[in-house]
């Protein structure tokens, strides 16, 4: 898939350098590089075309790198593993390193004996995706066995569409809250073909691959968990409320079991993450509920027939895509407290959006959609008042300000200025 947008009369790239790196980070470590993620979010491109491109950018010579689009009906000959195996290994005639790079691995048969093989190769260094209903969330886990090292790839990020983008912030944030990011929508500029585009993604691609691939056959049952998912994006959830909503409001008898079932298909399927509860004072995690989000707004969008702009409950979804795309486990945050209320002493539960974790560092994070007043903001940032660790605490606004710390010591920002500077977090 092409990942290009016209801009200004010219021919602009996706560059997703975030990805580049993070292969290259990965370099002949004696591990398979999976690349993963939702369909159509360009891996394919990532690895062909980046990759490869970056590769021969620090010297790697092309005749030592070996790529094979396996869906390409001119290399069928090669879903054969033997032939495949015989082939690459043919191309090695020398000790340094080659860069095999695999689109579509699922395609052959008994691939992770082929790619375990391949390990055994010393100067030979794995790279391959995979797609469909053959290869998805945990296979990755089950097939390869502590040999495969996972790069999981999401749609573009706002920064990255916004490189591409003809256009003002405001404008392309207008755009992306709507459509999303799927490269594929970069060569449409219609907005009605541009939502034929991700309902047809979504109704002849993801669907039928957890149909085919788990052989349902109530169909309408996970179609309607799908809208219900995609409706309730930023609140929280677990199976039984959701089977006794589908009793009450939908007419349909659906199992708590059935339910957990189909929302683990669809993280499998990596169209939702779902994020945990966390309680920050007790440190511990929640069993249920949690939240589940989206892994990009034009899907969920596409979902609902682009009917439902909760702008609020979008904006925290795309905050919650970023910081996952920046490598930060997320949780949900709770924080318990004792209040008074009419001179009896009571426990409350406050909500922190997002409790986000990478290495050693932790920042605690609200997503404000709209800051009225002082009692709004009093209110948004009470979870965050009751948290007497060191750690960071942010609040993300949606509308334009400059970043600055107020008198709690938190930091203030604009959705724009968070979702364009990685750093400022930590400014």
């Amino acid at each position: 898939m092409r990942i290009y947008a016209k801009k200004a009369n010219r021919i602009m790239e996706a560059k997703r350098e975030r990805y580049i790196s993070s292969l290259l980070e990965r370099r002949n470590n004696g591990l398979i590089k999976v690349v993963t993620g939702v369909r159509r979010c360009g891996k394919s491109y990532l690895l062909f075309n980046l990759f490869k491109r970056k590769l021969m950018e620090l010297g790697v010579q092309e005749d030592h790198i070996i790529s094979f689009a396996l869906d390409d009906y001119q290399n069928r000959e090669y879903l054969n593993p033997d032939n495949l195996n015989q082939h690459v290994r043919a191309r090695i005639v020398d000790k340094d390193i080659y860069y095999i790079l695999l689109d579509e691995i699922q395609l052959v048969q008994n691939f992770e004996y082929l790619l375990n093989g391949f390990l055994h190769i010393p100067n030979a260094d794995t790279y391959v995706t995979g797609s469909n209903s053959k290869f998805l969330s945990s296979d990755i886990i089950t097939e390869f066995r502590g040999r495969g090292d996972e790069v999981r790839v999401y749609p573009l990020s706002f920064s990255e569409f916004l490189s591409v983008f003809d256009g003002t912030e405001t404008e392309a944030w207008n755009n992306y809250q709507v459509y999303g990011g799927m490269p594929g929508l970069l060569a449409i500029g219609s907005e009605n073909r541009k939502a034929s585009y991700l309902q047809a993604l979504f109704s002849q691609t993801y669907f039928q691959d957890i149909i085919s691939r788990y052989n349902l056959r109530r169909n309408e049952e996970m179609e309607e968990l799908m809208n219900v998912v995609a409706s309730g994006i930023g609140t929280l959830t677990n199976p039984l409320t959701l089977t006794n909503s589908f009793i009450s409001k939908k007419k349909m008898h659906i199992t708590r079991d059935t339910i957990a079932s189909y929302l683990q298909y669809m993280q499998d399927a990596f169209l939702i993450e779902k994020a945990q509860r966390y309680d920050v004072r007790g440190r511990h995690y929640i069993g249920t509920p949690m939240k589940y989000y989206f892994v990009d707004m034009g899907l969920r969008n596409a979902r609902l027939n682009f009917r439902q702009n909760d702008y609020g409950h979008i904006m925290e979804n795309v905050i919650y895509n970023e910081l996952r795309m920046r490598g930060m486990s997320v949780d949900v945050g709770m924080v318990e407290v004792n209040c008074k209320e009419e001179g009896k002493s009571k426990r409350k539960q406050f909500e922190v959006d997002f409790v986000c974790n990478r290495g050693n560092q932790r920042y605690y994070i609200q997503s404000a959609y709209a800051l009225y007043d002082e009692e709004k903001r009093q209110q948004e940032t009470k979870s965050l008042r009751h948290i007497n660790d060191s750690f960071k605490k942010i609040l993300v606004q949606k509308d334009p300000i400059l970043p600055y710390y107020d008198d709690n010591g938190f930091l203030n920002l604009s959705l724009l200025d968070f979702l364009t500077d990685e750093t400022v977090i930590d400014k």
